[in-house]
């Protein structure tokens, strides 16, 4: 008894006593919000306000996410959770076009959708009214523990440096297949010191990288899907150990470059104004860009390629016919000098 008219005192003075939140009746029809984005927007900023729940608009790529766009493309095919449970959130994801680097989009539309569409998708799609009704598919789009939460970059799921390492040490033992099974491969690309390359073993396909280092000597290694070695790294290991060495004619030509080192200069510079944090991951996603090019955009980059190499040829002719002219003027000048220690 004392228990019950304690809880009445309670209710009477307000005390520790916490209000069910109910859906607010809808503002709009579903049909109206669908073909007039300004009160879609409106309609959704005065939900969470009279939720009391924080509404902004997310950062992806360093663009806005279209909320209407999302929310238009789950309630026409049905709704958030019959979208999930007939797996179509793939065809969601490609109407936004989102570029290779952007890794994580499947969980981060999720989580989105979860946090700011869900509960205005059962008042505006269903009709619904009464108390909220949690998603039911919230276990399932949590955020790893480990790794927080960035609203205005999609998280890539990287390995460290020692996993990737350990990933590229396979042996055919782990492969599974057996020690006589045939083995053929294909080139798909090239960069300064090495190839892009797809391998058949038995029943396996691994795509990887197949790369030489100058200064030390042949070695092969493949790598994880998209993983490309930097064209940039190696050379810099060679200008060091030459160093103190005969210095290299600053008349000579510049090498040329291939198609690869061209679309890498590209991207490189992109991506490290997107996310200069990430410059470690930039050569594996670089490398899954180029992997994904159509025949007719690598031939853009192949183009510039040839084009390189004719301009290499041409100033190396004229390089050595420079040459040519002025070892002999070297000769004449050296010619009695060494003339006179001989008979010395």
């Amino acid at each position: 008894m004392l228990g019950v008219e304690g809880e009445k005192k309670r209710r009477e003075m307000g005390v520790g006593v916490v209000e069910e939140k109910v859906y607010p009746a809808p503002l709009a029809l579903h049909e109206e919000v669908m073909n007039k984005p300004g009160v879609f927007m409106d309609t959704l900023r005065r939900f969470h306000s009279t939720l009391g729940t924080r509404f902004m608009i997310p950062i992806i790529g360093g663009k806005e996410l279209d909320l209407h766009l999302l929310y238009g493309e789950v309630t026409k095919r049905g709704g958030f959770e019959k979208v999930l449970g007939e797996k179509k959130w793939r065809d969601v994801i490609a109407v936004f076009k989102f570029p290779p680097t952007t890794t994580s989009a499947s969980f981060v539309l999720r989580k989105y959708y979860i946090s700011l569409l869900h509960h205005y998708e059962q008042v505006y799609f269903f009709r619904l009214q009464g108390p909220l009704i949690p998603p039911a598919v919230t276990n399932a789009v949590k955020s790893p523990p480990c790794k927080p939460a960035n609203t205005n970059v999609i998280e890539s799921a990287s390995d460290s440096i020692q996993q990737r390492q350990r990933k590229r040490a396979f042996s055919i033992s782990q492969i599974g297949a057996p020690l006589n099974s045939p083995v053929t491969g294909k080139i798909d690309g090239k960069f300064d010191n090495g190839y892009f390359v797809t391998v058949k073993l038995g029943s396996e396909i691994l795509h990887g990288v197949l790369y030489h280092l100058p200064a030390t000597g042949a070695s092969t290694s493949l790598g994880i899907p998209g993983d490309a070695v930097d064209p940039l790294a190696a050379p810099r290991l060679h200008r060091r150990r030459k160093r103190g060495g005969r210095r290299r004619d600053p008349a000579h030509p510049k090498p040329n470059r291939s198609a690869y080192n061209f679309f890498f200069a590209e991207k490189h510079s992109k991506l490290k104004l997107l996310y200069p944090q990430r410059e470690r991951e930039f050569s594996k996603m670089i490398g899954e860009s180029w992997n994904k090019l159509s025949q007719e955009e690598r031939m853009i980059y192949q183009d510039r390629g040839l084009k390189d190499k004719e301009r290499y040829k041409r100033e190396m002719q004229e390089y050595k016919e420079r040459l040519k002219l002025v070892q002999p003027k070297e000769v004449a000048r050296a010619g009695p000098s060494s003339h006179t220690e001989m008979n010395g």
